[in-house]
C-alpha cells in the first residue's frame, strides 16, 4: 500500500537541493555566457585546422556536407557558433528540427534534468513516465476539435512514423495495396518511401516495392479548377483499380516543393472522394507539425473529423504516428527497440507546452507575425532589386521565395553565397528552386529578422547568377 509518506528514490534525488542548485548554476552561466554572444567572422587562427577536419569529415561520410559547416556545441537561438569562430543566423535549424535554435535555456534545462534519469534511449520493453507523458499531451491535443487520433505510438524518426501509419493502413485495408499521393510531393528516404517521393533521382538503383499514382497539388492561380481536376484524376485512378487502393498520403503544406499551400476546400474535396470509396485518410504532418497557426496542420484547414492516421516529427523532437480507434492495429504489427531518447521527450514536451501556453498560435499569434515579417522583407527586397524575387510562399512558421527564375544551379550558388554571408538557408522545389526558411520560431525576434534581411541584401546585391 502507498502512502503519502512514501516517495521514489528517484524524485528524492531529480529534488536534491545541490542537484537543484548545480542545474541552476550551469544555465545561470549560459545565459551570462550568451549575454555578448552576436555573429561575427570566421577567426583566422581557426581557418586551417577547420578546413582540415571538414575534409576528415566529408572522407570518412564518403561525401561533404552541404555547407562547411561544423559547430562548436554553442549558439544563442537563431545564432550558431561553427569551429572556425564564426557566428552565423541559422534559418534553416536543420530542416525544421530545432525550433527553439542553439543553446535555449529552456532547452538545455529539459536536457539536463533529462541526463538525470535512468534511460538514454527510452523503447518498446522500457518506457519511463516521459514517454507516457509526451503521449497523453500529443493525443490531448490531437482530439480537442472533435478529432478522432486518440492513439499514439512513438518512433525514433519522422519516416518511421510514417512507415508505421502505412502499415497501419495496409493491414487495415488488405488486400489493397495500391497507395496514392500528390504530385511534387516528399514521403522520406527508406526504400518505400522513396518510390512515394514524386523523384525519381531518390529511387535511383532501388528495386520497386510499391504501386503509387499520383493526384495534382492544389494550384492558387486557379483553386476552383484546380480543385475539380484533382478530383477528377484521383476518381479516374479509383475507377482504374477499384478496391485496390489502401490510402492517400496528404501533405497539407508541400515542404520539399517550396512551402506550397493548399484549401480547406481543396482537402476536403479529396478526402471525403477517399473515404467514400474506403481508402485510408494518411496525413504527413513531419515539416508542418507547429509551424502552422494551430498546433496540427489538419486542425489549422479544419480536418480533423476527415484524418484517420498522422504523423510527425522534427518540431515535436520526438516523433509519432497517431491513429484513430477505427485503424487501432492488431498486436504485433508495430513495434520499436528504441521509441525516442528521455531528452527528445522532455524537449518536445517542453516545445509544445511553451508553444501552447505563449500565445504562439492564431491568426495574432506570435508565428502569424513573425510570417508577416519575411513577407514584408521579401516584398521590400523585390519592390528594390526590380522584381528579381517572386512569392513569398509558404505559411507560419514555413517560408520560401524564388530568386530570379528559379534555375536549380543559380539558387544553390546563391544559398550558398548566402551561407557566406552569415544566414542558412537551403532548397526547396525542383523545376523552379525556391530559397526555403525553417527558422527557430521560438527564439528568433523581429530584431533579428532585421539583421537577416540586411545580409540577404548583401548577398543580393553582389550576386549576378
Amino acid at each position: 500500500m502507498i502512502t503519502e509518506s512514501m516517495q521514489l528514490t528517484a524524485t528524492e534525488f531529480q529534488q536534491d537541493p545541490l542537484v537543484k542548485d548545480a542545474l541552476n548554476t550551469i544555465v545561470e552561466r549560459l545565459e551570462a555566457v550568451q549575454g555578448g554572444f552576436n555573429a561575427r567572422g570566421t577567426q583566422v587562427e581557426l581557418a586551417d585546422a577547420y578546413a582540415a577536419e571538414l575534409d576528415a569529415f566529408a572522407r570518412n561520410r564518403g561525401g561533404a556536407t552541404f555547407f562547411p559547416y561544423l559547430g562548436s556545441g554553442f549558439g544563442r537561438g537563431p545564432l550558431v557558433e561553427l569551429k572556425d569562430g564564426r557566428v552565423v543566423y541559422d534559418l534553416i535549424t536543420g530542416i525544421g528540427a530545432i525550433p527553439a535554435g542553439h543553446s535555449d535555456p529552456r532547452i538545455v534545462r529539459s536536457q539536463l534534468e533529462a541526463a538525470l534519469s535512468d534511460l538514454v534511449i527510452q523503447g518498446n520493453l522500457q518506457q519511463n513516465s516521459e514517454s507516457a507523458d509526451f503521449v497523453d499531451l500529443l493525443t490531448s491535443q490531437a482530439t480537442k476539435n472533435g478529432g478522432r487520433l486518440e492513439h499514439c505510438f512513438l518512433s525514433s524518426t519522422g519516416v518511421m512514423a510514417g512507415e508505421n501509419a502505412l502499415k497501419i493502413a495496409f493491414q487495415k485495408k488488405a488486400p489493397a495495396h495500391r497507395v496514392l499521393a500528390f504530385e511534387g510531393c516528399f514521403a522520406g528516404r527508406t526504400i518505400t518511401f522513396s518510390h512515394i517521393t514524386d523523384k525519381p533521382a531518390f529511387r535511383d538503383g532501388l528495386p520497386e516495392n510499391l504501386f503509387v499514382d499520383y493526384v495534382p497539388f492544389f494550384d492558387p492561380c486557379d483553386p476552383d479548377g484546380s480543385t475539380q481536376r484533382a478530383v477528377s484524376v484521383l476518381k479516374s485512378h479509383l475507377k482504374r483499380h477499384p478496391g485496390q487502393y489502401a490510402a492517400m498520403l496528404f501533405e497539407l503544406v508541400q515542404g520539399e516543393g517550396g512551402f506550397n499551400v493548399g484549401t480547406q476546400d481543396f482537402f476536403k474535396a479529396l478526402m471525403q472522394t477517399c473515404r467514400d470509396a474506403g481508402v485510408a485518410v494518411l496525413v504527413d504532418e513531419v515539416q508542418t507539425f507547429a509551424r502552422t497557426q494551430e498546433l496540427f496542420a489538419f486542425q489549422y484547414f479544419g480536418l480533423d473529423e476527415l484524418i484517420d492516421v498522422v504523423w510527425i516529427g522534427k518540431a515535436s523532437q520526438a516523433c509519432a504516428t497517431l491513429f484513430s480507434a477505427e485503424y487501432k492495429p492488431r498486436p504485433g504489427l508495430l513495434s520499436q527497440t528504441f521509441t525516442a531518447s528521455t531528452s527528445a521527450l522532455a524537449a518536445g514536451k517542453l516545445i509544445i507546452e511553451t508553444l501552447l501556453e505563449e500565445d504562439y498560435y492564431g491568426f495574432d499569434g506570435k508565428l502569424a507575425k513573425l510570417h508577416e515579417c519575411f513577407v514584408e522583407g521579401v516584398e521590400s527586397l523585390n519592390a528594390k532589386y526590380e522584381n528579381r524575387l517572386s512569392g513569398p510562399y509558404g505559411i507560419g512558421g514555413m517560408w520560401a521565395f524564388t530568386l530570379d527564375e528559379g534555375d536549380p544551379a543559380k539558387t544553390r550558388d546563391f544559398i550558398h553565397l548566402l551561407f557566406n554571408h552569415g544566414v542558412m538557408s537551403f532548397m526547396a522545389g525542383s523545376a523552379s528552386a525556391r530559397v526555403r526558411f525553417l527558422p527557430p520560431f521560438l527564439s528568433i525576434t523581429e530584431a533579428d529578422m532585421a539583421e537577416v534581411f540586411v545580409r540577404i541584401e548583401s548577398a543580393l546585391e553582389s550576386f549576378s547568377g
